[in-house]
């Protein structure tokens, strides 16, 4: 039995360490396949994580789990059943293509990775000193009593040597519950019984409980299935120690921090609205409203911009224009009032470039505007996103950005009203990050804010994830427990109340809720 016990540890440690070498040369490659049934998978940094929600680190990992099975082409007739039978799939929380492992064989894999890296088991056939390998994680199913999601392994090591390994085991539960609600905080656990636990798991005297609550102050939805959900979200993040009790509202000495991710479907009305129409629009502005209301072809610019040219030598019209205008028909205008007119050839994309110009310089004093008028920012902050020193296409590039701060920020003031203060360092910050970085409307913009300029926005709501972390000084040395209204685990099912039996103020309150715990155990190497 030990030498077959051996053997695969030889061989797991085996293909571990090769995934791991091709990684760091760079060489990218399916997940390796172990036993047939077992694939691992190398998970870089920056890479999308399934821990992401359990560990809060971005680190390079292994991730274990059962091989995926081949779906066959279905016939037509297989189409229409699964259709027919998708809804009644879901309500019976069958789940197809599961890749978790039963406990039993997670727990052996878990322990032929400690076995290799144990440097007394010298009797491995494994190369001395063995290279010390990222963190292994294995899904597992659930199935025990214990409701074991995860079980981990990560090394403890100095410059020279591996000293032990730090044993993970996650387990997750879901209920339908008024608990998280804030109508009753008795849960089976209580913090005391967290740090006991903690204390007789790990030997240690000393301890610190922190807390993290996330509150979620406005996420979009679509009012009907014909509309897709928009994705703007502001989310409070709160951090504090030390915690007191379970679900404790975060007091106003604590760490806070404002994620505002924005989706221009749902603000580009409000927009509208909060841009009202400028009073003073100049000549070159009052002609590119008309024409991006009326122009409908080529032709069509030619002859309008024929027109004004036309006029403008003759003298007919002498129309005024803001200072700072630097369009070419703004270019024109400046000259006709000497009665001096360079020729303009309207051809090819010269009259697309000067409708484009004339509404960039638009767009520019609408924003300024709308900036400056809110007291939100100045001529002086603004300038990057403005300035006329760089060519066309890079101005376009910059009014882009500054209409992506805009919809941050009018996000904002529609769905949290927050005081000006907290605007205003939002604005700044938007401000600052596009002065260095691309467009990205998938950024989701972070801003440290005081938990007393917020407090009104969170103490009297419920969060949407509430955690707690048991520590000894030693940051792999933790225990976590944390409560959440969507599943931490994205591999297991859970049991979904029937909402169609639910009133619309019982859907509110009888929530399905999700506790999961972490802990951890040390084994040193002797």
């Amino acid at each position: 039995m030990w030498s077959g016990a051996n053997r695969a540890a030889e061989e797991f440690y085996a293909g571990l360490l090769q995934e791991f070498d091709e990684n760091k040369k760079g060489i990218r490659k399916d997940p390796f396949i172990y036993e047939a049934d077992i694939q691992v998978q190398l998970i870089s940094k920056g890479q999308p994580n399934p821990l992401k929600n359990i560990l809060h680190e971005n680190e390079t990992i292994f991730i274990v789990e059962k091989v995926p099975l081949e779906k066959e082409e279905p016939s037509p007739i297989e189409e229409l059943q699964s259709e027919d039978t998708a809804i009644s799939d879901l309500s019976t929380g069958e789940n197809v293509g599961l890749l978790a492992l039963p406990i039993g064989r997670a727990r052996q894999l878990i322990g032929f990775y400690t076995m290799a890296h144990n440097p007394n088991m010298t009797h491995l056939k494994i190369n001395r000193p063995v290279t010390a390998l990222p963190p292994l994680w294995v899904r597992c199913d659930g199935s025990d009593p214990e409701g074991i999601s995860w079980l981990g392994a990560e090394l403890i090591s100095t410059s020279s040597n591996i000293t032990g390994i730090v044993l993970y085991m996650v387990t997750c539960k879901g209920e339908s519950s008024l608990l998280f609600c804030g109508v009753d905080k008795n849960y089976s656990v209580n913090l005391e019984d967290l740090k006991k636990s903690h204390k007789k798991r790990h030997h240690l005297s000393t301890l610190t409980a922190s807390g993290f609550a996330r509150y979620e102050l406005f996420k979009s939805t679509a009012l009907d299935d014909t509309v897709a959900a928009s994705q703007t979200t502001i989310t409070l993040d709160i951090s504090w120690s030390p915690v007191d009790e379970i679900l404790q509202t975060p007091p106003l000495s604590s760490t806070a921090t404002l994620i505002v991710k924005h989706d221009a479907a749902a603000v580009d009305g409000s927009i509208e609205c909060l841009l009202t129409v400028r009073g003073d629009l100049d000549f070159a502005e009052q002609l590119w409203c008309k024409m991006s209301s009326s122009v409908i072809s080529y032709q069509d610019l030619v002859k309008c911009f024929s027109l004004v040219i036309q006029s403008l030598q003759r003298g007919a019209i002498q129309p005024w224009l803001h200072s700072g205008s630097n369009s070419l028909l703004s270019k024109l205008i400046h000259q006709s009032y000497y009665g001096t007119m360079d020729t303009v050839s309207l051809s090819g994309t010269v009259p697309v470039q000067m409708l484009l110009e004339i509404g960039l310089d638009k767009l520019k004093k609408d924003y300024i505007c709308f900036f400056i008028g809110q007291e939100l920012a100045s001529l002086n902050h603004l300038e990057y996103f403005i300035s006329p020193s760089v060519d066309t296409q890079e101005q376009v590039h910059r009014v882009q950005k500054l209409h992506h701060i805009l919809e941050i920020v009018v996000s904002c003031m529609l769905f949290i009203k927050p005081q000006h203060e907290l605007l205003f360092s939002l604005t700044q910050s938007c401000i600052k990050y596009y002065e260095q970085n691309p467009l990205d409307e998938q950024h989701i913009f972070q801003l440290p804010v005081r938990p007393t300029a917020v407090k009104d926005l969170y103490q009297n709501e419920k969060p949407q994830k509430w955690r707690v972390e048991i520590n000894s000084g030693q940051k792999k040395v933790k225990t976590v427990w944390q409560l959440s209204d969507s599943p931490p685990i994205d591999h297991l099912n859970f049991h979904r109340p029937d909402f169609s039996e639910l009133t619309l103020s019982g859907s509110l309150e009888e929530r399905i809720s999700f506790t999961n715990m972490v802990t951890c155990s040390q084994v040193h190497f002797k």
